[in-house]
């Protein structure tokens, strides 16, 4: 039997079984279901099955087994069930038990209970996490180019300039790819949402005055995009209740093309032009004024926001940054949090005897070097506790160090050594010294007061 095979069986051992699985997805390291009946998961079970980096329940139940494998375990419980990764089943409510009932009535009181800004970054987040994997890919592949023609190699030569042309794809064209995802998030037409991108990010925009002005080529970038996109689902869905069928394949998207084109270019590129211009200079001036302050708190506070999967919910603002400035100087920063929680589980591994924690800890730590941090996040820091407040720590030591030295990044999506390549201005030993610093103090504070054996007992 296959690794993820096993896994996955496993898995529905301790989830309550095949039968009690309601909803499939998963991300890049967990694997995320939605269950009929929380009260029939096992978790203490599952947090000790081999191959499980850690267990998560927030409004679902978020099963951390790292990058590379979940898709495949993904793929084996979706055999096993039937369901569709992204497929919700849709029982009769009649066939339901009582407990099943229950487990219903939960689910909606904990949605009465989700705050809007909660659900408005989730949102944000499934908008750019189908993204990721294309943002890390060209990332590194424009961060390796670049820094090959920093150091005058290849410039000019065709191999550069198709690797130049490889990197640049999807940023050339995310503003479409926003829209895309933004209308499928809201459930609209996803090709509307598209429109709206190239809509915001035309080149004939430019031959348009409004007020005025000439219309400025993606004003409002992509938070103009998602509103925009957003707009074509809310306008399509009204036309639709009042259109008849036989003429809605016809005059819904017509009409909801017309009304957003015009509605976006008159009012959604000014207002939100001026709000992405607030937030990306908003950032610029706390990072110049607050310096030292603001890199610790910005690096310490960010794992808990990684923790509750709500740290997506930044991507737009890099991209703005990185849209207006060439850069983001945001991103090294909150990159810190993951190195700080490297030296806090390399001093958990040196102090403990505890095996299946230092396997586990065996089985993060090469990833989270790369920058891919939940395996250590979800199995390590957070079950035990204060190690993850000393994480915290470290984080904030070299995030401070960033801010000051003004690092930023060419690119996202990747961070740890990965993030090396797409560092502005050749600071890459700055960023190295960084990473060293978060990793020194990560260590420090752990080994010293942050961990005891003992809290490896229930691991």
């Amino acid at each position: 039997m296959k690794k993820e095979q096993r896994i996955a069986n496993d898995i529905l051992d301790n989830v309550g079984g095949k039968e009690n699985i309601q909803r499939l997805a998963h991300c890049m390291t967990r694997l995320r279901l939605s269950l009929k009946d929380d009260s029939k998961a096992n978790i203490a079970a599952l947090k000790k099955t081999d191959g499980v980096m850690g267990v998560i329940h927030d409004d679902t139940l978020q099963i951390v087994v790292g990058p590379g494998i979940v898709n495949k375990i993904a793929a084996e419980i979706s055999k096993e069930t039937g369901l569709a990764v992204g497929e919700e089943a849709h029982p009769d409510e009649g066939d339901l038990t009582f407990s099943e009932k229950a487990a219903l009535e939960r689910e909606k009181i904990k949605q009465k209970n989700k705050t809007p800004f909660k659900l408005f970054l989730r949102r944000i987040g499934n908008i750019f996490i189908p993204l990721i994997p294309g943002l890390v890919a060209s990332g590194i592949i424009n961060g390796l180019a670049n820094f090959a023609k920093n150091a005058d190699y290849g410039v000019g030569s065709t191999w550069m300039q198709i690797l130049l042309l490889l990197g640049s794809g999807i940023f050339t064209y995310l503003a479409i790819l926003v829209g895309w995802n933004t209308a499928k998030e809201f459930g609209g037409t996803p090709v509307l949402g598209a429109i709206a991108g190239a809509i915001l990010f035309n080149p004939m925009l430019a031959e348009i005055t409004i007020y005025g002005e000439p219309l400025v080529v993606g004003r409002g970038g992509l938070f103009g995009v998602i509103f925009a996109a957003w707009l074509m689902t809310f306008v399509e869905k009204r036309v639709r209740t009042v259109m008849p069928s036989s003429v809605d394949i016809i005059f819904t998207p017509l009409i909801t093309l017309l009304v957003v084109g015009f509605f976006s270019l008159y009012a959604v590129v000014p207002v939100a032009g001026v709000l992405s211009d607030g937030i990306t200079s908003g950032i610029n001036w706390v990072l110049d004024i607050g310096g030292v302050v603001a890199g610790a708190l910005l690096a310490g506070f960010f794992l808990p926001l990684v923790m509750v999967g709500l740290h997506h919910g930044l991507t737009p603002i890099h991209l703005e940054l990185i849209e207006k400035f060439g850069m983001t100087p945001l991103f090294p920063i909150l990159a810190m949090a993951g190195a700080g929680q490297v030296g806090a589980a390399i001093a958990i591994f040196v102090k403990t005897k505890n095996q299946r924690l230092r396997n586990i800890i065996k089985g993060g730590l090469p990833v989270g070097l790369l920058g891919i941090g939940e395996p250590l996040l979800y199995g390590v820091t957070l079950p035990l506790g204060r190690p993850f407040i000393t994480a915290c720590l470290g984080a904030a030591f070299g995030g401070a160090f960033q801010a000051v030295m003004k690092t930023a990044a060419l690119g996202i999506g990747v961070s740890g050594l990965s993030l090396i390549p797409l560092i502005a201005d050749n600071k890459y030993f700055i960023y190295i010294f960084g990473l060293i610093i978060s990793y020194l103090f990560g260590f420090l504070f752990t080994y010293l007061f942050g961990f005891k054996e003992e809290m490896a007992d229930n691991i």
